[in-house]
């Protein structure tokens, strides 16, 4: 999957207000890119689960570090920015949120590594569901201040997806443990859970989303 570039301008203040205190830094772009360069490493997590989990998920971890230096550069902006288009907290859960949301996938690529654990149904389907709702998060964060409408379907869907990881989760975890080996059930419960975080991650950073969406209609 190639990388995806920031392509949108916009923003959610009046012009006047922009002549005024124009804004130094490009927030709307940055958290784009980010949420770009999200959905590329919960792709490579995808990738790697496809090709059966060979050795160490480098590719996922190393797209992690590149995420967390967007937010950190983004973190540093906002220190220095005398106006932002939009409630500075919500920026910077915005762009926190997101970042979890590629740590839990790269948790559990290494913890199915570190504990040898074979992907099955219910991790195939809680990736694939986080990977679904990521690429709707990208989606509107890349128009969060331009189709309002569009977002919120975008929204939809992305927590259509978180609801199906909480039923993947628990209908995953009644398998193994209906199974005669409580080691590999302690051990398929770990990289679950760092799943489930994933999806909760996801509807933390909707919930901010939405929160800006319907503070600048």
């Amino acid at each position: 999957m190639k990388e995806q570039k920031s392509t949108k301008t916009g923003g959610a203040r009046p012009k006047l207000l922009d002549r005024i205190f124009p804004l130094e830094h490009d927030f709307e772009g940055m958290l784009y890119e980010q949420a770009a360069e999200t959905l590329v490493g919960v792709d490579a997590f995808i990738d790697w689960i496809e090709a059966g989990c060979p050795g160490s998920p480098d590719r996922v971890r190393e797209v992690e570090r590149r995420v967390d230096r967007m937010r950190y550069g983004l973190e540093e902006a906002l220190v220095d920015a005398f106006s932002t288009p939009f409630d500075r907290q919500d920026l910077y859960s915005l762009s926190r949120q997101m970042d979890y949301i590629l740590n839990f996938a790269s948790d559990t690529a290494r913890e199915m590594h570190a504990f040898g654990v074979a992907p099955d149904e219910a991790i195939d389907r809680m990736a694939r569901l986080l990977l679904e709702g990521t690429r709707a998060l990208v989606e509107s964060v890349r128009i969060m201040t331009t189709d309002g409408e569009q977002v919120r379907s975008y929204i939809r869907t992305a927590r259509a997806a978180m609801h199906g990881i909480e039923d993947a989760y628990i209908e995953g975890l009644v398998r193994v443990f209906n199974e005669d080996d409580p080691k590999e059930a302690l051990r398929k419960r770990e990289v679950y859970h760092h799943l489930r975080d994933g999806g909760r991650a996801l509807r933390g950073t909707v919930d901010v989303l939405h929160r800006v969406v319907v503070g600048i209609q």
